[in-house]
């Protein structure tokens, strides 16, 4: 189912440019040039091994315990001087189906079964400068045994550079191997499905993960399949996801898993177990997440409430924020994030005070290509606010009485029910405030709440939050990315025969609109009790039910409009349910409450 301190630091910093030896008075393998680790291995001669971590599972059901396939390059030079290094890991299902980053990258075998190719740049910039990188396939992808469970497949990884499972030198029999080269100080970093790992396995405590770097990871998996009660359909990955002996033998334990995870909507202990803002207190380690808000792969309710979960215990977060889509920031800010993932690992892998914990944690795209520094997000300032729907197609603050009608259309999507507000439908109803007359920023969840009566024992209502307005914007209307691949490329570390290092360069897309989706919910009134479980409706009775709308940043402009607009099925995200009902919105007990970080709209 699952797929997809001031002058203290100033004078730490002034410290930190004198170059140190490789070998160093404590004995370090990396070298400091201001105030980073600076590239002093050959990557060309870099170690290049696989290692299979027996995690202590047999999913596949084969009498033997499932080996997980670790590719793994590391410096020498360190190595035969008996120095220990840290380790960046990404764990993902997507090695040999689909690839990873902007260009697919697939990882490559010499003749011998040798890892030489190695997706992204972390290895040709990183391993230079004194790291090893583990490239993980996810149990019963590319060359691991098992099936996919892609958590327990990064723990076990973890714990066998620490020392707590065994290794071994071939993916049956082989001799045992031990991981006496590394500190056992692990960054896990990864987009999608290989953050929402990195986040899982920090959400288990597991000793010896340091840090986790997560790009557009999920937090929640039933957000992901559901919404408050309203099922989106079947889950799977892509084709040729899963090796040809886990699609035999894993097809009795992936049939459990669905049913565990069911089709009703209803919330359990299965999507329970899933729920990583839940385990937020278990995370021991630093987080930098990255999200874009206009991301319809993983849409942005994955980061609101776990970023807030994070802060309420405490974890040392930092978080770089786009309004593109499903895109890496290596893609959108190149030379910015290199440097600041750079110093963030070496703060958290090689134990370098920088300080960059102590500054602004977030950075920000305030509007398109341009980039604002703050000290925490949501901003202090921002207040729940709630607007209120009035029968002349209004909204503000004070409440209304009257009755809004449609007819659910499960043919039409949440993108054609906001379009052309003005004109006549029967499948959704407009509000709108009046002209914003100032800039009013919206930074956080909202909710939506509803008072329905449906003419059917089951309905789904769809709410979407509007800026109503002209604009150019990042083109990510219905899932695009907003940037485009260029003919140039720029290099980023050492390349070697079989792995350059040397990656297509990007620009960013715009398109002009007179309006932009801010979030969206959807909800299946049949659970307005609770999320565990659904009900009949009666057609003679109103139902009250709130419901989350997707984390939102935006800056709308004084002249514009907010608009909530609400609907049936929306065609785009959910199941549509056998039967078509009328509702009738009782507008006094209808709002939507939105975080606003200034003066109310």
């Amino acid at each position: 189912m699952r797929i997809l301190g001031g002058l203290l630091v100033l004078v730490l910093l002034a410290g930190l440019t004198a170059p140190v030896s490789a070998a160093g008075a404590a004995g370090k393998p990396f070298q400091l040039e201001n105030g980073v680790s600076a590239p002093i291995y050959s990557y060309e001669h870099a170690i290049r091994e696989t290692v299979w971590v027996d995690i202590g599972t047999d999913l596949d059901r084969d009498g033997a315990g499932d080996r997980i396939a670790a590719d793994i390059i590391r410096p020498a030079e360190p190595a035969a001087r008996g120095q220990r290094v840290p380790v960046i890991m990404d764990v993902s299902p997507y090695y040999a189906c689909c690839g990873r980053g902007n260009e697919a990258q697939k990882k490559t075998y010499a003749p011998d079964g040798t890892p030489l190719g190695f997706p992204l740049f972390y290895d040709n910039y990183f391993v230079p400068r004194g790291y090893a990188v583990v490239l993980v396939d996810a149990g019963g992808t590319n060359r691991s045994r098992g099936c996919f469970d892609d958590v327990p497949s990064g723990r076990g990884v973890v714990d066998w550079l620490n020392g707590r499972a065994t290794g071994y030198s071939a993916v049956e029999g082989g001799t045992p191997v031990r991981a006496d080269w590394t500190t056992g100080a692990v960054g896990l970093v990864g987009k999608s499905q290989d953050g929402a790992t990195a986040i899982g396995v920090a959400s288990t405590g597991v000793e010896g993960v340091r840090t986790i770097v997560p790009i557009a990871g999920v937090s929640s998996y039933y957000e992901v399949h559901n919404s408050d009660g309203a099922w989106h359909g079947g889950g799977g990955g892509p084709p040729g996801l899963l090796n040809p002996r886990a699609q035999e033998l894993c097809a009795p334990w992936m049939a459990e898993q669905e049913e565990l995870a069911g089709t009703d909507g209803d919330y359990n202990r299965y999507w329970e177990s899933l729920n990583y803002v839940h385990q937020a207190h278990r995370v021991r380690a630093s987080v930098f997440a990255v999200q874009g808000f206009g991301d319809l792969n993983v849409r942005t309710i994955q980061f609101g409430p776990w970023w807030d979960a994070l802060g309420a215990h405490g974890v040392t977060r930092k978080a770089w924020l786009s309004q593109a889509g499903h895109v890496d920031p290596f893609d959108l800010q190149r030379p910015e994030f290199v440097h600041t993932l750079h110093r963030w690992l070496d703060r958290w892998l090689l134990d370098v005070r920088n300080g960059i914990e102590h500054e602004p944690a977030v950075h920000r795209e305030a509007a398109v290509g341009q980039w604002v520094d703050e000290r925490r997000w949501p901003p202090a300032s921002a207040r729940p606010v709630t607007l209120r729907p009035t029968g002349d197609g209004g909204l503000g603050t004070a409440p209304a009485n009257g009755v809004e009608s449609i007819v659910d259309d499960p043919a039409l999507t949440g993108y054609d029910w906001i379009r052309q507000p003005a004109d006549p439908s029967t499948a959704r109803v407009v509000f709108t405030t009046e002209p914003l007359d100032r800039p009013t920023q919206l930074s956080g969840t909202g909710s939506v709440t509803v008072k329905v009566r449906s003419s059917t024992p089951q309905a789904r209502v769809g709410a979407m939050l509007v800026d109503y307005g002209p604009a150019t914007v990042r083109a990510t209307y219905q899932g695009a990315p907003g940037i485009r691949n260029l003919e140039t490329r720029s290099c980023w570390g050492e390349s070697a025969p079989g792995d350059s290092a040397c990656y297509l360069d990007t620009e960013t897309t715009t398109e002009t609109v007179d309006h932009q989706l801010l979030a969206a919910g959807w909800a299946d009134i049949g659970h307005h009790r609770t999320l565990w479980r659904g009900e009949d409706l009666r057609p003679d009775r109103y139902y009250t039910m709130t419901f989350r709308i997707s984390t939102v940043d935006k800056l709308v402009p004084a002249g514009h409009r907010i608009g909530l607009v609400l609907g049936g099925t929306d065609a785009f995200w959910i199941r549509s349910p056998s039967l078509h009902p009328a509702l009738d919105f009782d507008l006094a007990g209808t709002s939507v409450t939105v975080p606003v970080a200034g003066p109310k709209p």
